[in-house]
Parts: C-alpha cells; sequence; structure tokens
C-alpha cells in the first residue's frame, strides 16, 4: 500500500511539474508584471492563460518564485509546464523595440512612450522636464526635445521613466559623436540649433530627398542675417499662443506674422528657441549636409504636389507664389 501511496504522490508531483499548463489557443501569450506587483497581483494576471492555478502556485512556492516576483514581460509558449513557466518569469524578461518620431512636443512624446513601455505619461513628462537635468545637460526646456532622437530602440517594458530619459540622453550623445559635430561646427551651429532648423525643414517639405535644398535656402538666409521666414514656425507661434495644439492652419494670413512670438521668424531674425517639432534624423542630415546653392525663397509646387519651386530674386519668387495662391483660392482654403 505503502509503494501504492508512493507512486500516486509521484505521479502528482510530476503531473504538477512536466505536464502542459497553459489555457490559450494562440502559439503564445504575453504576461507584464507591473513594478513592485505582489505575489496575488501575479496570480490574478497569469490566471486566464494556466489551466490549473493551484498547481502554478505550488510549483512557483517551491521553486521561490512566489517571494521573488520579477517585473517585465514575458512570453509565455502554448504548451509549457509549470516549471518551465515558473522559469522565464523569472529569469526571461524580453525587450520590445519603443519607436517613436515627429513629436510636436515633450507632451506628446511622453504620450507616444506611454503606450509602449510601463511609465505613464506623467511620470515621463516629469523626467523630460526635470530642470536640474535639462540644465546640467545644456538644454532648456524649449530645446529639450532635441535631446530625442526618433528612431527604434531596444527596451525593457518596465523600464521607468527616468531610465528612459537617461538611456536617450546616452543615445543623443552617441548620435552626435564624431562627424555629426565635426559638420555642425563647420556650418556655425550647435547641435540643438542644428534639430531646430531641421524641425522647420521637417515640417516644410516631407519629401526626403528635396530637404537639403530647402535646408540650404534656410541656412543661406541664416547666413546673411536675413530672418527665415518660415509659415511652420508661425504656425506653432499661434499653437503655443492659444494653447491649442490640436487645430489645424492650413494657411497663414498677413496677420499672422505680426504675432509677437520668439518662434515668429517673420518677426525676429533669431532662430527659434528650441525645435517646432521632432525632426527625422534625413531632416537632421539634410541641414549638416545642406545644399550648397544661391536660392533664397521657395514656395509649394501646384504642377508637381509636394515639392517646391525655387527662386533666386523676390520677383522670379512672387511669380512663382502668386501661381500658388491663385491654386489655393480656388481650393477655398481661407485658415
Amino acid at each position: 500500500m505503502g509503494l501504492i501511496g508512493g507512486g500516486i504522490f509521484a505521479y502528482n508531483v510530476y503531473q504538477a511539474v512536466f505536464s502542459p499548463n497553459t489555457n490559450f489557443e494562440e502559439d503564445s501569450v504575453i504576461i507584464q508584471i507591473p513594478t513592485d506587483a505582489t505575489y496575488t497581483e501575479l496570480i490574478e494576471i497569469i490566471s486566464p492563460s494556466i489551466k490549473d492555478i493551484y498547481s502554478f502556485d505550488r510549483i512557483a512556492s517551491r521553486k521561490g518564485y512566489s517571494k521573488n516576483i520579477k517585473a517585465g514581460r514575458y512570453i509565455i509558449k502554448k504548451g509549457l509546464n509549470n516549471n518551465d513557466i515558473v522559469n522565464i518569469l523569472r529569469s526571461k524578461n524580453t525587450p520590445i523595440n519603443v519607436t517613436f518620431n515627429n513629436q510636436e512636443r515633450l507632451e506628446n512624446l511622453a504620450g507616444r512612450i506611454a503606450q509602449q513601455i510601463e511609465a505613464d505619461s506623467t511620470s515621463l513628462i516629469t523626467a523630460f522636464k526635470e530642470e536640474a537635468f535639462v540644465q546640467e545637460h545644456g538644454f532648456s526646456l524649449e530645446s529639450a526635445l532635441s535631446m530625442y532622437i526618433p528612431n527604434k530602440y531596444e527596451f525593457f517594458w518596465n523600464t521607468s521613466a527616468k531610465q528612459f530619459r537617461d538611456r536617450m540622453l546616452k543615445e543623443y550623445t552617441r548620435f552626435w559623436e564624431g562627424k555629426r559635430t565635426a559638420k555642425a561646427k563647420k556650418i556655425g551651429l550647435t547641435p540643438t540649433q542644428v534639430i531646430t532648423v531641421a524641425s522647420i525643414v521637417q515640417k516644410e517639405t516631407a519629401k526626403v530627398d528635396e530637404r537639403p535644398r530647402v535646408a540650404g535656402v534656410y541656412m543661406n538666409r541664416y547666413n546673411n542675417g536675413w530672418k527665415l521666414d518660415a509659415d511652420p514656425t508661425v504656425i506653432y507661434a499661434i499653437k503655443k499662443h492659444r494653447n491649442d495644439w490640436q487645430t489645424v492652419i492650413k494657411r497663414v494670413l498677413y496677420k499672422d506674422l505680426e504675432l509677437d512670438s520668439p518662434y515668429n521668424t517673420y518677426k525676429y531674425a533669431e532662430l527659434p528657441p528650441g525645435p517646432i517639432t521632432m525632426p527625422d534624423i534625413s531632416a537632421i542630415d539634410a541641414v549638416l549636409n545642406y545644399e550648397k546653392h544661391e536660392y533664397y525663397f521657395f514656395v509649394a509646387n501646384v504642377e508637381n504636389m509636394g515639392y517646391h519651386k525655387f527662386a533666386k530674386s523676390i520677383e522670379q519668387h512672387n511669380r512663382n507664389k502668386k501661381q500658388y495662391i491663385d491654386w489655393i483660392n480656388k481650393q477655398g482654403i481661407r485658415r
């Protein structure tokens, strides 16, 4: 009888440890365990994916996992047993690819990142705007967006807001090491100024192949002490003045050019105090490698939509501009 009882016990132990114990039809499920989660909370999170939660609990307790919960993102494959599942939850935190681009403000960036990692948008924007951090690394609140270079980065899901921010500083430093910093110095701009000009170029044209030429126009104006006269900066100034970032402005009016704002490049010759959006790397490199030419003006090309007509003289520009204004009036675009 003792042998039979021992056999039954051994069988039950084997079943608890090595029998498949998943409860889903997909190939795998993702389990996200928040920072500081309790074992009770872990059980609630994982229960829908586990067939027999009691046997899982027994193995998790025996392996010491119930007292050492690890936050993170874990991939549980169909058909895994309790032993495998616990081992994964103990040591297989799986990283994710975090992507972002073209965010208009730090607030937008915080919202975008909060959709991808555990940190919420409030903690992220607090970290982004931490005064001591911003000043220590040579930024201002207006230029702090420059530190976040749009790309795809690998992070653990349970990355904190400050961990994300600090990693982005390292990526920013790496981005500007070597040739880019040398090129910025050669054209007489700091990295943050390059990104500010690039943000204007980004807003002016979505055509990557045209960006070096557009950048060349703005650098010609800047190098000759002209105002940049960039419509996107006026649009940004209007949004900031109204504190309405959802408004859509398709046409800049003459009255808009009078708005007193450091972002209004029709009113002030200086560069804006920071970027008006997060520029792509292609726009940043377009400024660093801007096309050398004699163009000082450009306007949308209605004969080749998406591109622009460039001019060396105001007379030629006014002819190009009239064609564009006639077209936009026919479209009925008033604002």
